[in-house]
């Protein structure tokens, strides 16, 4: 609890030196950062990064406007989603030829869970996170609907135990790394070690993983993983998604969105399909270049960043997150979403309270940016390339002053507009 003004005056020092050793704070000048802005909502949309506008307007008026068609060999249009799923790949320890980009989040998950399932014929159980975000919900029922699967909905922290108890019989478990609501981070090698004994493939969705934490698919041996490219990407709103098909299932991928780029000879305009022989059978359709080209450019943030750097300064900067609300937020209605022990939170940090949606709104109208998610959480998020530690103190500084001044009871930020 905070008990004299010195321990702010305290926090404020720590916050100065933190940032003045914090050897990632060159890259912050890659990102647009609106002034007097506290940005802590890149989990939910990335901030913009210096080289995407320069790259769209290129793409748009000399790629699009002046070379026309003859972009897609020109200038490198048809290799884009391959090129950029490879960058997306250093990011989450995918060797080159494993990544795929393009498309929503939604239609790569759906097109790589129901083929992993495939891969397990006469197994007929898939587990999946009662936690999990909503669409990985739905689009399990869909899978095992399609494929007569029985969907049970497990807590990650149970996953272990009932694939044990299970085994043979599930055909995937499908998780994320990252609790999208609490920030609390799960054993992906101890998961995906639990569904290989039991004859399982495991499918990781990373939209709260990629670009926040070193994620190492390779190494864990995982089959498939999805992922967004607006969030820690920073690819833009909208940004493609992304998909991993690790090179051992490559060969026997047989997905339901069978879409002619993903023909070993697209421009033979055959009428059967008849896969590629590596992980450009996973494309589907045209992708959405200009939205793509961001996302490429966007990723140019990320060269000569090793994602050890990243994962130990969001640990810092969440670490630190905790520890002012511990000492400014004591007695103000706050209790804690996300579990202290490092190995145990990814790069956000959230609370609880029965006012979070007017309080997220009135701290937004000071120019500090979360979110919330309903019924009770407010959600900050720290992208390690260009949240600071005084980012991090004000936040928390102005959190405590609507808390104890009633700001946030204020009609204006008790309407709830459609997005929250």
């Amino acid at each position: 609890m905070l008990t004299s003004p010195g321990d702010l005056a305290d926090l404020t020092a720590r916050a100065a030196a933190l940032d003045a050793a914090d050897p990632l704070a060159v890259f912050r000048d890659r990102f647009l950062l609106p002034d007097g802005v506290a940005y802590l909502d890149g989990n939910s949309l990335g901030a913009l990064p210096a080289a995407v506008p320069a790259a769209v307007e290129d793409a748009v008026h000399r790629q699009w406007g002046t070379d026309l068609i003859r972009s897609w060999n020109a200038n490198g249009w048809w290799e884009a989603p391959v090129r950029t799923g490879d960058a997306i790949g250093r990011l989450i320890g995918a060797a080159p030829g494993q990544v795929v980009a393009g498309d929503s989040t939604s239609v790569q998950l759906f097109n790589t869970l129901l083929a992993a399932a495939r891969l397990r014929p006469g197994h007929r159980l898939l587990l999946t996170d009662p936690d999990h975000f909503p669409t990985d919900q739905y689009i399990a029922d869909s899978v095992g609907r399609l494929l007569g699967l029985d969907v049970r909905r497990v807590p990650a922290r149970d996953a272990a135990a009932v694939l044990a108890a299970e085994a043979g019989n599930v055909a995937v478990a499908a998780y994320a790394p990252v609790d999208y609501r609490t920030g609390e981070m799960y054993d992906m090698a101890a998961l995906t070690t639990a569904a290989h004994a039991a004859g399982a493939l495991v499918h990781w969705d990373l939209c709260h993983a990629a670009g926040a934490l070193p994620v190492e698919l390779d190494a864990l041996e995982a089959d498939f993983a999805v992922g967004c490219g607006y969030k820690y990407l920073s690819g833009g709103p909208g940004a493609p998604a992304f998909a991993y098909v690790a090179h051992r299932h490559q060969e026997d991928f047989d997905h339901p969105l069978t879409g002619w780029h993903g023909h070993a000879e697209p421009f033979a305009m055959a009428g059967t399909y008849a896969p590629a022989a590596d992980v450009t059978r996973a494309r589907i359709g045209t992708p959405a270049l200009l939205s793509l080209i961001a996302l490429e450019a966007a990723l140019t943030a990320f060269d000569g960043v090793e994602m050890t750097a990243v994962r130990q300064k969001g640990l810092s900067l969440t670490g630190f997150f905790q520890e002012c609300a511990d000492l400014l937020l004591d007695g103000l209605g706050f209790t804690p979403a996300t579990p202290r022990e490092p190995e145990r939170r990814g790069s956000q940090v959230a609370l609880r309270h029965p006012e979070a949606y007017p309080l997220v709104a009135a701290l937004t109208a000071r120019g500090v940016i979360g979110d919330m998610r309903a019924p009770d959480l407010l959600r900050f998020g720290f992208n390690a390339l260009y949240v600071t530690h005084a980012d991090v103190l004000r936040a928390v500084v102005e959190l405590r002053d609507i808390a104890t001044s009633g700001a946030h009871l204020a009609p204006a930020f008790r309407q709830r507009p459609t997005v929250t």
